[in-house]
C-alpha cells in the first residue's frame, strides 16, 4: 500500500517508494556532523554586547563627556587568578575601570574619580589640565589592552599629581600589571610566540608594574586604614603573600600568611587559599636549602 494514495489529484508523483523517516534520519545524521564540527554551537556574544554608555561630568573643568562602564548584571564570574585579579568570561572587565576627561586629561579609577578636594582639583589643572592635548575626542566601541593600559598610565600620573594616596596609586600599578597579562594572554592566545619581543616586553612590564604595586601596598598598611583599595586586612594579607611569592619573597609570603591563618575574622575560603599557598611556599624553601 502507498500511504500517499489519492494525492495524484493534487498532480504529485506519489508512485515511487518513500522512506517516511529518511529525511529525519538524514537530518539527524546532519546535525550530529555539525555538532562535531562545531557549527550548531552558539556565537560567543561580543564585548560591546556587556558595556553601556555613561555620561558623565568632569570634577575637574566641569564638562560633560561619554564613557563605557560594564553591565553588572550580564558578568558570569570566573574563577580569580591567585592574586586576586578579577576574570569573567567574554570580557576583561579591567579594561573598562578607569574614568578620563577628554577635555582636561583628568582621570581616575572609577572608585576615585569623583573624590577630589579643592586642593588636588588646583594641582591637577596646574600639572595635567595645562599642558594635555587630547588626541581624540571619539570614544572607541571597545577598549583594548593597548587603550586601557594607556589611560591606567594616564590616570597613575594623575595620582601622583593630586598627591593621592600611597595605596591609590600602588593599586593603579597593580590593574596595569594585571592588564600587561591579559595582553599577554590575548598574544598568546592569537599566535604569538611566548617567547616573541611583544611577549617578553609584556611580561616584563607586567613584572614592573607588579614590583611597585607590591612596594606600594607595603608601605599604605603601615600608614593607611583598613579598608584600603576596598579590602579588609584579611583579603590584603592573602594579596600580598600571593605577590611576594610571584616575587620570590618566600619568607615575606609566610609571614602575611601566617597572620591570615591565626586571624579568627578570616572565614575558611581565604584560609583554604592560604593553606593551598603555604604548602607551595614551604616547598620553594625546602628546594632552596
Amino acid at each position: 500500500m502507498n500511504i500517499f494514495d489519492g494525492l495524484e489529484k493534487f498532480g504529485l508523483d506519489v508512485s515511487g517508494k518513500v522512506d517516511l523517516y529518511g529525511e529525519d534520519k538524514k537530518d539527524a545524521k546532519n546535525a550530529k556532523n555539525a555538532e562535531a564540527d562545531g557549527l550548531s554551537k552558539p556565537a560567543e556574544p561580543d564585548e560591546k554586547d556587556f558595556l553601556l554608555e555613561r555620561t558623565i561630568c568632569c570634577t575637574v573643568c566641569d564638562r560633560q563627556f561619554k564613557t563605557r562602564s560594564v553591565k553588572s548584571s550580564k558578568l558570569r564570574r570566573l574563577d580569580p587568578d591567585k592574586d586576586l585579579r578579577p576574570r569573567f568570561q567574554y570580557i576583561d572587565t579591567l579594561k573598562y575601570d578607569v574614568i578620563s576627561c577628554p577635555y582636561c586629561g583628568y582621570t581616575a579609577m572609577s572608585r576615585y574619580f569623583e573624590h577630589l578636594s579643592s586642593l588636588q582639583i588646583k594641582l591637577i589643572r596646574e600639572g595635567v589640565s595645562s599642558k594635555f592635548t587630547a588626541t581624540t575626542l571619539d570614544l572607541p566601541e571597545t577598549f583594548d589592552y593597548d587603550y586601557a593600559i594607556e589611560h591606567h598610565k594616564l590616570s597613575l600620573f594623575n595620582t601622583i599629581i593630586k598627591k593621592g594616596s600611597t595605596s591609590e596609586k600602588a593599586y593603579t600599578c597593580l590593574k596595569l600589571a594585571w592588564l600587561c597579562r591579559g595582553k599577554t594572554e590575548e598574544l598568546i592566545k592569537n599566535g604569538n610566540e611566548e617567547d616573541s619581543d611583544v611577549v617578553k616586553k609584556c611580561k616584563a612590564d607586567e613584572k614592573t608594574y607588579y614590583a611597585q604595586a607590591y612596594d606600594g601596598l607595603i608601605k599604605a598598611i603601615a600608614s593607611e586604614s583598613f579598608p584600603i583599595c576596598g579590602m579588609d586586612q584579611n583579603t590584603m594579607d592573602l594579596l600580598l603573600a600571593e605577590m611576594a611569592f610571584a616575587l620570590d619573597k618566600y619568607e615575606d609570603s609566610y609571614r602575611f600568611l601566617s597572620r591570615l591563618l591565626t586571624s579568627r575574622s578570616a572565614g575558611s575560603n581565604i584560609k583554604n587559599r592560604g593553606l593551598d599557598l603555604k604548602e607551595e611556599i614551604v616547598a620553594k624553601l625546602r628546594s632552596a636549602r
